[in-house]
Parts: C-alpha cells; structure tokens; sequence
C-alpha cells in the first residue's frame, strides 16, 4: 500500500471519533475515519444512548466542578458544560438523516403524568431529572434519547452489538451521517504510531497497519486520537489501578493505544486511577474474554433512598464470609468497584477479590441476575432468563443448604450461615443498620436452594489518557500543547473523581465536535522532513 494524505485523520470510530470526523469534513477537511476492529461502535454501541443534558451552562460548570473534586482545570470543565447546553438540539439535528425520533427524561416525565388515572398508580411514576449527586447545579441535568429509528433493527444493522438497546439506535443516527457526509471509513486499520517532525513534535500523519501490511497516512493539518481508554490492557490495568484484578466488561480491543501514540510525544497524563466499574462474574469458559456484569438497577438520589422499589436480591460477602458494603449504592454500576479494590497488608491480600454474591431460589426467579456486553464479531453471550443455564454452565453455584454453599463456594461455612442470618434480621427490621443499603431493595435470603458466585471488580471503561485543554489539544509534561494532534471522547476524560450517568456519551459529542473542527481549521502543514515519532 502507498502513502497517502488527508486533511485530517480521525482514530477509532465509536461516538467521539464519529462526531470528530463528521465535524471535520464538514468544515470542508478530506478526512479519514479508522478503527482497527472489523466492526464500527467501540464501547460506545453497547452503552444507554442517553446523552447527559443541561439546561444551564454556568449550573452544569457547578456540579462538574463539584465532582471532579480540582482534579480537572476550570476552562476544560465550562466547555463541556457550555457544550452540554446545547446537545440536545446537536442530537435532533443529527437524527433528521435517519427521521430519527428522539425525547428528553423531562419530555417522557410529561406524557407519563398526561397518561396516568388516579386509579392506576402504575402509570403515574416519574423519573428523577438531574444529575447523581446533590451537588450544586444538580438539577439543571437531564438526558437526551434516540427512541426510534424507522427501519432501524440492531440485529441485523449491528449483529456483533450485545448491549443496551439505546446504543445501536444513537450509533445509527451519526454513521447516516458519515454516510450522507461521504466521510471515507477504514474498519481493520489499526494506528501504530503518530508521524510527527522531530524537533518541534508537530504532528504530520499515522503510521497505520492493516492486513498485516504497514504504510503511513499524512495528515495536512491534524490527527484526531479517539480510540478509548486501556479496558483491554491487562498490563496498563495492573499499573494504573490500585486492585487485583480488575476484570474488563467489554472492548478488549481498548488497549490503550492513543495513550501510548501519545505518550511518545512527551503527552502528560491525568485521571488514570479513575475506572466507571461494579462488579461481575466470571464465564466458566476460560475462552470467553469479559467479566459479566450483575444486572443494572435504576440509580437513586442520595437522601431520597427511600424511592428505590427495586430489589436485588443478593449481598456480597469477603472472603472470610461477612458483608463489608452497600451492594446497592447510589450510582452502583459507577463507585461499586471501589470497596472491592481494598487491601489487607496484615493478611497480604485483596480479601473482597472476589467476593461472593448470594441469593436464594426466590431471588433467582426474579430476572437474569447477569448482562453480557461485547462488541465483537463472532462473540455473543446471552445470559438466561430464569439463571438455570448459567446453574448449569457452573457460572452459578447451586446448594439445598448455606452450609453447603460455603463449602461449594470456598467460604467458611459458619461465618456465611452467620452473615445471612443478620442480613435476614435486618431485612425484617426493614432497614440496613450495617451499610445503608435502600430499604425497598432489600430482600431476604431464606428459601431454599441457594446459590452464590466469586464475583470481581469489573470495570465498564476507564477514565485516564492524554491531558488535553478545552480545545482538545493535548498537553505535554511540560504544560505546552503538542502540535496538530487533538483528543476526543473517553481518551483522557474530563471525569477525574465521579462520574456522571450519560457523560461519557455527551462527552464524545461535545469533545468530537471540538476536536474535528479545530483539527480542520489548523494551518496546512508541509510535507518536509516526516519521521516517526
């Protein structure tokens, strides 16, 4: 293959590296969109779809501030707040090439208050608007959603997407866009390493491989990075994360190669502890390659526990058979890895890794008590509705007795029958003295059989990479942006302490938009003196 050039050359095509390379051509850029998966979506088709929204810029820079805890700069911050604001009008825009329909948590709220009949009180309950936290400018936030797409089936658009059903549908929506846009996508192009002049840095283009053969793409005027975090790297997660192991959900193919593109350039780094995680089981088929999370349960607002109505019915418990936290936390799928993480340095061990889920027989019948995801072809697992088949497949452990269970489980017998027992006692009480755990999930473990898991710290993306200033250029160490190279999306996340449902996703948007055009508008480069960085 030959060397070629483009304007911009945008890497990994999931939400950010979509709305990059969509926001660059259409600024008049030749630009060149590459994934090195076969397939397109990233993590980004397996997530909600539900874009964070906000009313307000200067509320949304409040609670963003709260939550990143100093550990972003304020300028990178109020452009994604700034950005936020007006989303939701970017995402109605983009759903016209599809006659997508799409509505807001406050719209849905509306119509369900419209419907509902004071003697049907099921039609009557609302959803919570605003963000995870009661942090100042809470409730300015709210979430954008691609309902429906006509013609649109995830199956047979997106057959390798094992995830939420509202991933596919906003995926859709940007790659009509690519399409009506004529943007050129390469899928199987993997990038190596950045082209770049060797005395000043300045970005030219991408050494890329695809099919086993290598050749460079020049880049006239920037490189787009937008190829994720490092979820599929068992190296850079045995670094940079404090626990042991930390299991990957999904994207194994997120082996941290912006951040090793970048890095080489001198590119500083930030928020590279901060994982969005839970917990999650191992398949008992050494082959198949993620944990699987536990099922998603509704998020709840700290100081208003009591509206959770949902129960879960297990507990977790060490490996010495106590139960040592809430297994149902505010925003569980975001700060539940964090518990499992501890380590003993009396007993020389991470001793809540794995943990031990529990449940009993009228647990199990209530709904799959797993969810697989996975974005790659010729991989998908479904997780059985009533948990006989993962009995069977041994994922689950299944006892007449706790007893036994302890035993099957590797788990002190007695200390297990004890652990239940006050879970037991609590549930009766109603309320959970121990940890917090919301009452209205609480359920007891009491009908015979038994079943229980090992279950690890499992994380659904990471938050770190590349530092980059509010127009998405990366820094260096030394506080000074690296010539012609952008960042977008999840490759070094503006998230630095918690977390925020759907900010990932408007994150990928507003930062893509950002990116692509800055990377359009940058001065033409020569083509003298490339060499790779």
């Amino acid at each position: 293959m030959r060397d070629e050039t483009f304007d911009v050359v945008v890497v990994g095509f999931g939400f950010a590296g979509g709305t990059a390379a969509l926001n660059a051509s259409q600024q008049g850029a030749k630009t060149l969109l590459i994934e090195k998966s076969s397939v397109p979506g990233g993590i980004s088709i397996c997530s909600y779809g539900a874009v964070r929204s906000a009313r307000d810029a200067g509320k949304a820079f409040q609670y963003l501030k709260a939550t990143n805890g100093g550990r972003t700069p304020d300028d990178v911050l109020r452009a994604l707040a700034q950005g936020m604001s007006g989303i939701e009008g970017y995402v109605r825009e983009l759903a016209k090439a599809s006659g997508a329909v799409v509505s807001t948590s406050i719209e849905d709220n509306a119509r369900r208050v419209e419907s509902a009949t004071p003697y049907n009180h099921e039609q009557r309950p609302v959803r919570r608007v605003g963000g995870n936290y009661p942090f100042p400018g809470t409730e300015t936030f709210y979430h954008t959603t691609v309902n429906e797409v006509p013609g649109f089936e995830a199956r047979e658009h997106y057959p390798w997407a094992n995830g939420a059903p509202g991933g596919p549908k906003l995926f859709t929506v940007l790659h009509d866009n690519l399409l009506a846009q004529k943007v050129e996508v390469r899928l199987g192009t993997a990038a190596l390493r950045l082209i770049a002049e060797p005395r000043t840095r300045e970005v030219k283009g991408v050494r890329v491989s695809n099919n086993g053969v290598e050749h460079d793409i020049y880049a006239r005027r920037g490189v787009v990075l937008a190829s994720g975090g490092f979820e599929g790297s068992a190296e850079m997660r045995e670094q940079f994360l404090e626990g042991k192991p930390i299991l990957n959900a999904m994207a194994r193919g997120n082996a941290g190669d912006g951040i090793r593109m970048a890095q080489d350039l001198g590119a500083a780094l930030w928020h590279m502890w901060h994982i969005h995680g839970a917990y999650g089981f191992r398949h008992s088929d050494p082959a198949y390659p993620y944990a699987i999370r536990l099922k998603r349960f509704t998020d709840w607002f700290p100081g208003d526990s009591d509206s959770v109505k949902l129960k879960m019915p297990w507990i977790l418990l060490d490996q010495d058979g106590r139960r040592f936290m809430s297994e149902y936390q505010p925003y569980t799928q975001d700060t539940a890895v964090r518990p499992l993480q501890h380590y003993d340095p009396v007993k020389q061990r991470f001793p809540r890794n794995p943990a031990f889920m529990l449940c009993d027989e009228e647990g199990r019948k209530l709904y799959p008590l797993g969810k697989a995801t996975s974005n790659d072809e010729g991989l998908r697992y479904v997780w059985s509705e009533d948990n006989l088949k993962e009995v069977e497949l041994g994922i689950l452990k299944r006892a007449e007795s706790l007893a036994e269970l302890g035993r099957a489980l590797g788990v002190d017998a007695a200390a297990l029958e004890r652990s239940v027992a006050r879970w037991n006692e609590l549930c009766a009480r109603g309320r959970d003295e121990d940890f917090g755990r919301p009452r209205g999930s609480m359920m007891p473990i009491a009908k015979a059989p038994f079943y229980g898991a090992p279950v690890w710290a499992t994380l659904s993306n990471t938050q770190g990479g590349p530092v980059h200033d509010a127009e998405q250029r990366i820094i260096d160490v030394y506080a000074k942006p690296i010539p012609r190279l952008y960042a977008a999306g999840e490759l070094g996340s503006s998230f630095g302490h918690l977390y925020m449902s759907g900010g990932n996703i408007v994150e990928c948007f507003v930062t893509g938009r950002i990116a692509g055009r800055n990377a359009a508008a940058a001065a033409l480069a020569k083509r003298s003196m490339p060499a790779t960085a």
